[in-house]
């Protein structure tokens, strides 16, 4: 693996994992990105569905937020997946003047076989590339790298 890391020390250790960590999951998501369809989605598209799946309904502005995205390319995002019948949009119950985006049920069964089909081939790829040792290794890593994704 290249251990060039910009900004530190390339010597040192931390900055070494810390690049190679950077190249592997950059790796790993064009792999699984590559099992969509061809003409599926762009990943802020997927981003979008992923969090409506997750998080429930959102407002644009609300998703342009989460998203880290002006609330113009936010709404390019949302009418391509409209226009695809991924998403629909409706009046807020609360608020006439706001608009609500949810998944369509095209939508929702979108992103979970999307979702199965990379969780397989990873499961898959996990079983015919590592020993079970190597696995364990790999599940106790996780439990460390998740500690990097909390406050």
């Amino acid at each position: 693996m290249d251990s060039k890391a910009e900004g530190s020390d390339p010597g040192e250790p931390a900055a070494r994992t810390a690049n190679d960590l950077r190249v592997v999951i950059g790796r790993l998501r064009r792999r699984l990105k590559e099992l969509d369809p061809p003409d599926w989605l762009t990943p802020t598209q997927l981003s979008v569905l992923s969090r409506l799946d997750t998080e429930g309904p959102a407002s644009p502005g609300a998703l342009a937020a989460a998203e880290r995205v002006r609330p113009q390319s936010m709404g390019a995002t949302l009418a391509h997946l409209e226009e695809r019948g991924l998403i629909e949009r409706r009046t807020d119950s609360d608020d006439g003047r706001r608009q609500v985006v949810s998944l369509t049920r095209q939508g929702d069964e979108g992103i979970r076989d999307s979702r199965r089909h990379r969780q397989e081939w990873l499961a898959q790829a996990l079983r015919n590339r590592f020993t079970e040792t190597e696995l364990a290794t790999v599940t106790e890593a996780l439990a460390l790298l998740d500690r990097l994704t909390r406050p």
